[in-house]
């Protein structure tokens, strides 16, 4: 698979793809993949009143994978909110895609809990 054309990126596609769930549609192009990680990107940087993605080599291996989630479980919402019905011969029902995007809601609500606790910046590594 071919790596996200912006490298300033938390996550590259071999993150996503997992949260993607089988038929999404194709369509759903890395360009557009790049423009939802970017907003994430920048929402997480507006939480955390700290700029994550250009110290991202600074922060600790636990906290670039949380943040890494969830760019990419963001990334996975949106493509699945594309289009909720996925490939034609391979896709999901409705039902299935509110689901997925219920999942991936919930768990981004735990992460933002984390990342606004009182000890954020030790976890973080953020001096």
């Amino acid at each position: 698979m071919a790596a996200y054309t912006n490298t300033t990126l938390v996550v590259d596609q071999t993150d996503v793809v997992p949260y993607l769930g089988a038929g999404i549609d194709t369509n759903y192009t890395i360009t557009m993949q790049d423009d939802v990680g970017m907003d994430q990107e920048a929402y997480l940087c507006c939480l955390l009143n700290y700029d994550v993605v250009t110290n991202l080599a600074t922060l600790t291996a636990n906290g670039k994978r949380i943040l890494s989630e969830y760019v990419a479980r963001g990334i996975a919402m949106a493509g699945i909110a594309y289009n909720f019905l996925g490939e034609a011969d391979t896709g999901f029902t409705r039902e299935e895609a509110e689901d997925m995007i219920i999942v991936h809601l919930k768990r981004m609500k735990l992460i933002e809990k984390v990342l606004t606790g009182p000890n954020v910046r030790t976890y973080l590594g953020i001096t």
